[in-house]
Protein backbone atom coordinates (compact mmCIF):
# COMPACT_ATOMS: atom_id res chain seq x y z
CA UNK A 1 0.00 0.00 0.00
CA UNK A 2 1.31 3.42 -0.94
CA UNK A 3 1.02 5.88 1.94
CA UNK A 4 1.11 9.64 1.43
CA UNK A 5 4.35 10.99 2.92
CA UNK A 6 4.18 13.42 5.82
CA UNK A 7 6.98 15.93 6.46
CA UNK A 8 6.67 17.37 9.95
CA UNK A 9 8.69 20.18 11.48
CA UNK A 10 9.04 20.23 15.29
CA UNK A 11 10.18 23.71 16.29
CA UNK A 12 10.68 22.69 19.94
CA UNK A 13 11.42 25.68 22.24
CA UNK A 14 12.35 28.08 19.45
CA UNK A 15 10.84 31.14 17.73
CA UNK A 16 9.28 34.32 19.03
CA UNK A 17 5.92 35.40 17.60
CA UNK A 18 7.55 37.42 14.82
CA UNK A 19 10.10 34.72 13.98
CA UNK A 20 7.39 32.05 13.89
CA UNK A 21 5.14 34.05 11.58
CA UNK A 22 7.98 34.75 9.15
CA UNK A 23 9.12 31.12 9.13
CA UNK A 24 5.58 29.82 8.67
CA UNK A 25 4.96 32.20 5.78
CA UNK A 26 8.14 31.10 4.00
CA UNK A 27 7.30 27.44 4.42
CA UNK A 28 3.76 28.13 3.25
CA UNK A 29 5.09 29.69 0.05
CA UNK A 30 7.54 26.91 -0.76
CA UNK A 31 4.99 24.15 -0.14
CA UNK A 32 2.15 25.73 -2.09
CA UNK A 33 0.87 23.49 -4.85
CA UNK A 34 2.35 20.29 -3.44
CA UNK A 35 -0.35 17.62 -3.43
CA UNK A 36 1.51 14.30 -3.28
CA UNK A 37 2.75 14.77 0.31
CA UNK A 38 1.51 16.40 3.50
CA UNK A 39 3.30 19.04 5.57
CA UNK A 40 2.91 19.64 9.30
CA UNK A 41 4.37 22.24 11.65
CA UNK A 42 4.54 21.97 15.44
CA UNK A 43 5.34 25.42 16.82
CA UNK A 44 5.54 26.31 20.53
CA UNK A 45 2.21 26.75 22.33
CA UNK A 46 2.75 30.52 22.52
CA UNK A 47 2.63 30.92 18.73
CA UNK A 48 0.22 28.14 17.80
CA UNK A 49 -2.67 30.44 16.91
CA UNK A 50 -0.46 32.94 15.06
CA UNK A 51 1.10 30.23 12.89
CA UNK A 52 -2.34 28.74 12.22
CA UNK A 53 -3.57 32.17 11.16
CA UNK A 54 -0.62 32.74 8.82
CA UNK A 55 -1.26 29.36 7.19
CA UNK A 56 -5.07 29.46 7.22
CA UNK A 57 -5.27 29.35 3.43
CA UNK A 58 -2.72 26.54 3.07
CA UNK A 59 -2.99 22.77 3.44
CA UNK A 60 -0.29 22.67 6.13
CA UNK A 61 -1.35 20.85 9.29
CA UNK A 62 -0.69 22.45 12.68
CA UNK A 63 0.25 20.35 15.71
CA UNK A 64 1.05 21.03 19.34
CA UNK A 65 4.22 19.61 20.89
CA UNK A 66 2.28 17.88 23.67
CA UNK A 67 -1.30 17.54 24.92
CA UNK A 68 -3.08 16.86 28.21
CA UNK A 69 -5.67 14.09 28.53
CA UNK A 70 -8.31 16.45 30.00
CA UNK A 71 -10.10 19.29 28.24
CA UNK A 72 -9.77 21.65 31.23
CA UNK A 73 -8.89 21.68 34.90
CA UNK A 74 -6.13 22.22 37.45
CA UNK A 75 -3.19 21.12 35.30
CA UNK A 76 -0.70 23.99 35.57
CA UNK A 77 1.68 24.11 32.62
CA UNK A 78 -0.36 21.76 30.42
CA UNK A 79 -2.39 22.44 27.27
CA UNK A 80 -5.72 20.78 26.58
CA UNK A 81 -6.99 19.27 23.33
CA UNK A 82 -9.76 21.87 23.15
CA UNK A 83 -7.23 24.69 23.57
CA UNK A 84 -5.16 23.25 20.74
CA UNK A 85 -8.19 22.94 18.47
CA UNK A 86 -9.38 26.46 19.29
CA UNK A 87 -5.92 27.76 18.32
CA UNK A 88 -6.09 26.01 14.94
CA UNK A 89 -4.27 22.76 15.70
CA UNK A 90 -5.40 19.37 14.47
CA UNK A 91 -2.64 17.08 15.80
CA UNK A 92 -0.34 16.61 18.78
CA UNK A 93 3.16 15.19 19.20
CA UNK A 94 3.14 12.78 22.14
CA UNK A 95 5.95 10.94 23.91
CA UNK A 96 8.84 12.76 22.26
CA UNK A 97 12.16 11.52 23.64
CA UNK A 98 12.76 14.89 25.31
CA UNK A 99 9.49 14.47 27.21
CA UNK A 100 10.52 10.94 28.17
CA UNK A 101 14.16 11.66 29.01
CA UNK A 102 14.09 15.17 30.48
CA UNK A 103 10.59 15.32 31.97
CA UNK A 104 10.35 11.62 32.87
CA UNK A 105 7.05 10.90 31.16
CA UNK A 106 6.43 7.17 31.23
CA UNK A 107 4.43 4.93 28.92
CA UNK A 108 1.35 5.16 31.16
CA UNK A 109 1.23 8.95 31.00
CA UNK A 110 1.96 8.92 27.29
CA UNK A 111 -0.94 6.52 26.77
CA UNK A 112 -3.24 8.90 28.66
CA UNK A 113 -2.15 11.70 26.33
CA UNK A 114 -2.80 9.53 23.25
CA UNK A 115 -6.24 8.65 24.57
CA UNK A 116 -6.99 12.29 25.33
CA UNK A 117 -5.97 13.42 21.86
CA UNK A 118 -8.17 10.82 20.21
CA UNK A 119 -11.13 11.52 22.51
CA UNK A 120 -11.19 15.18 21.51
CA UNK A 121 -10.48 14.70 17.81
CA UNK A 122 -6.77 15.38 17.51
CA UNK A 123 -4.37 13.22 15.50
CA UNK A 124 -1.80 11.73 17.89
CA UNK A 125 1.80 11.44 16.70
CA UNK A 126 3.22 8.81 19.05
CA UNK A 127 7.00 9.01 19.31
CA UNK A 128 9.08 5.96 20.16
CA UNK A 129 12.80 5.32 20.27
CA UNK A 130 15.68 3.66 22.09
CA UNK A 131 18.72 5.16 23.79
CA UNK A 132 22.29 4.46 22.69
CA UNK A 133 22.77 2.17 25.68
CA UNK A 134 19.66 0.19 24.80
CA UNK A 135 20.78 -0.18 21.19
CA UNK A 136 24.28 -1.30 22.20
CA UNK A 137 22.70 -3.86 24.53
CA UNK A 138 20.63 -5.10 21.56
CA UNK A 139 17.40 -4.18 23.37
CA UNK A 140 16.01 -1.92 20.63
CA UNK A 141 13.07 -4.13 19.69
CA UNK A 142 12.24 -4.98 23.32
CA UNK A 143 12.13 -1.28 24.23
CA UNK A 144 10.07 -0.33 21.19
CA UNK A 145 7.61 -3.17 21.78
CA UNK A 146 6.95 -1.87 25.28
CA UNK A 147 6.58 1.72 24.12
CA UNK A 148 4.14 0.74 21.36
CA UNK A 149 2.03 -1.77 23.30
CA UNK A 150 1.79 0.45 26.38
CA UNK A 151 1.47 3.70 24.44
CA UNK A 152 -1.40 2.33 22.34
CA UNK A 153 -3.16 0.40 25.13
CA UNK A 154 -6.90 0.73 24.72
CA UNK A 155 -6.64 2.36 21.28
CA UNK A 156 -9.25 0.81 19.02
CA UNK A 157 -8.62 -0.33 15.46
CA UNK A 158 -10.65 2.60 14.20
CA UNK A 159 -8.58 5.08 16.21
CA UNK A 160 -5.33 3.40 15.14
CA UNK A 161 -6.16 4.37 11.57
CA UNK A 162 -6.05 8.01 12.69
CA UNK A 163 -2.77 7.65 14.59
CA UNK A 164 0.75 8.40 13.35
CA UNK A 165 3.89 6.77 14.76
CA UNK A 166 7.31 8.43 14.72
CA UNK A 167 10.47 6.42 15.31
CA UNK A 168 13.21 8.62 16.74
CA UNK A 169 16.31 6.87 18.05
CA UNK A 170 17.28 8.94 21.08
CA UNK A 171 20.96 8.69 20.19
CA UNK A 172 20.31 10.44 16.86
CA UNK A 173 18.23 13.41 18.03
CA UNK A 174 20.14 16.67 17.86
CA UNK A 175 23.48 14.85 17.79
CA UNK A 176 24.15 15.00 14.08
CA UNK A 177 24.14 11.20 14.06
CA UNK A 178 21.51 9.52 11.95
CA UNK A 179 20.47 5.91 11.74
CA UNK A 180 21.49 4.58 8.36
CA UNK A 181 18.62 4.17 5.94
CA UNK A 182 18.99 0.41 6.38
CA UNK A 183 18.81 0.66 10.19
CA UNK A 184 15.80 2.94 9.98
CA UNK A 185 14.00 0.68 7.51
CA UNK A 186 14.64 -2.37 9.71
CA UNK A 187 12.98 -0.68 12.68
CA UNK A 188 10.08 0.71 10.65
CA UNK A 189 9.36 -2.74 9.22
CA UNK A 190 9.46 -4.18 12.75
CA UNK A 191 7.01 -1.54 13.98
CA UNK A 192 4.63 -2.21 11.10
CA UNK A 193 4.74 -5.95 11.74
CA UNK A 194 4.05 -5.38 15.43
CA UNK A 195 1.05 -3.19 14.59
CA UNK A 196 -0.20 -5.98 12.31
CA UNK A 197 -0.03 -8.37 15.27
CA UNK A 198 -1.85 -5.92 17.54
CA UNK A 199 -4.52 -4.96 15.01
CA UNK A 200 -4.54 -6.39 11.49
CA UNK A 201 -2.36 -6.12 8.42
CA UNK A 202 -4.62 -3.70 6.55
CA UNK A 203 -4.54 -1.27 9.46
CA UNK A 204 -0.78 -1.62 9.91
CA UNK A 205 -0.28 -1.02 6.21
CA UNK A 206 -2.29 2.21 6.41
CA UNK A 207 -0.44 3.75 9.38
CA UNK A 208 2.17 6.37 8.56
CA UNK A 209 5.46 5.74 10.37
CA UNK A 210 7.82 8.71 10.33
CA UNK A 211 11.56 8.75 10.94
CA UNK A 212 13.13 11.40 13.15
CA UNK A 213 16.67 11.98 14.31
CA UNK A 214 18.92 14.53 12.61
CA UNK A 215 17.05 14.38 9.31
CA UNK A 216 18.64 16.90 6.96
CA UNK A 217 18.97 17.87 3.31
CA UNK A 218 21.77 15.34 2.77
CA UNK A 219 20.05 12.21 4.07
CA UNK A 220 16.34 12.80 3.45
CA UNK A 221 16.25 11.34 -0.08
CA UNK A 222 17.78 8.03 1.00
CA UNK A 223 15.55 7.73 4.04
CA UNK A 224 12.37 8.51 2.14
CA UNK A 225 13.21 5.89 -0.50
CA UNK A 226 12.73 3.10 2.06
CA UNK A 227 9.57 1.01 1.79
CA UNK A 228 8.30 1.53 5.35
CA UNK A 229 9.44 5.12 5.98
CA UNK A 230 6.45 7.35 5.35
CA UNK A 231 7.89 10.73 6.17
CA UNK A 232 10.07 12.59 8.64
CA UNK A 233 9.79 14.38 11.96
CA UNK A 234 12.40 17.10 11.60
CA UNK A 235 13.96 19.17 14.37
CA UNK A 236 16.84 21.55 13.72
CA UNK A 237 16.53 21.55 9.93
CA UNK A 238 12.89 22.67 10.29
CA UNK A 239 13.95 26.00 11.82
CA UNK A 240 15.29 27.31 8.53
CA UNK A 241 12.90 27.64 5.63
CA UNK A 242 15.54 26.81 3.04
CA UNK A 243 16.48 23.46 4.56
CA UNK A 244 12.95 22.43 5.51
CA UNK A 245 11.65 23.30 2.06
CA UNK A 246 14.33 21.09 0.53
CA UNK A 247 13.24 18.28 2.86
CA UNK A 248 9.60 18.81 1.88
CA UNK A 249 10.64 18.53 -1.76
CA UNK A 250 12.61 15.31 -1.33
CA UNK A 251 13.03 13.26 -4.48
Amino acid sequence: MKRKPLLAGNWKMHTTVIEACHLAAEIGRCSAGIDDRDVLLAPPFTVLSEVAHVLKDSKIMIASQNVCWEDSGAFTGEISPTMIKSAGGTAAIIGHSERRQIFHEDNRMINKRVQGALKFGLVPILCIGETLEEREEERTFIVLTGQIRDGLAGVSAGDMKKTIVAYEPVWAIGTGKTASKEQAQEVHAFVRNLLAEMYEKDIADSVRILYGGSVNVDNVDGLMAQADIDGALVGGAALKAESFCRIINFT
